[in-house]
């Protein structure tokens, strides 16, 4: 998770949502990214869709079985559909997410009766992760006014 926090740091250097998300297979990182929103002009450049690609590419597979991936906010709705599609085994995440989470805060995507079920776990490195994206938003409030 602690790799996860350096990538949403870096997101937030590059003016993105500081998002960050690695995916470890066998006690081994084999893949990590952050937000490239803005960047990309890709509405669909979230961490963790970067990050499935990337660990689809290192393991040579369109499954994700035996992974865990951990990302510092909870994936939104589109997110968490790859992830079942990627059939990945288990999702960490450090904040919740009222406004868009897909793993309990505003739908459990694991409820909605897919062929695939994701363990979960949250609040790891949570105050880290929430901080990191008030310090973003705040920050984006301020240049505004």
């Amino acid at each position: 998770m602690q790799k996860a926090l350096v990538e949403a740091q870096r997101a937030f250097r590059e003016d993105e949502v500081p998002v960050g998300a690695v995916i470890v297979y066998k006690g081994k990182i084999v893949a990590k990214a952050h937000n490239q929103v803005e960047c990309l002009k890709d509405p669909t450049a979230h961490a963790e869709i970067l990050a499935i690609t990337q660990g689809a590419a290192a393991l040579q597979s369109k499954w994700l079985k035996g992974c865990t991936l951990y990302v510092t906010v909870e994936p939104c709705a589109m997110c968490a559909g790859a992830l079942i599609l990627s059939r990945i085994e288990q999702v960490v995440f450090g904040a919740s997410d009222s406004k868009t989470g897909a793993f309990g805060s505003k739908i459990n995507i694991n409820t909605l009766g897919f062929n695939h079920k994701i363990k979960v776990r949250k609040g790891i490195l949570e105050e880290e992760s929430r901080y990191l994206l008030k310090s973003f938003f705040k920050g984006k409030r301020n240049k505004t006014k």
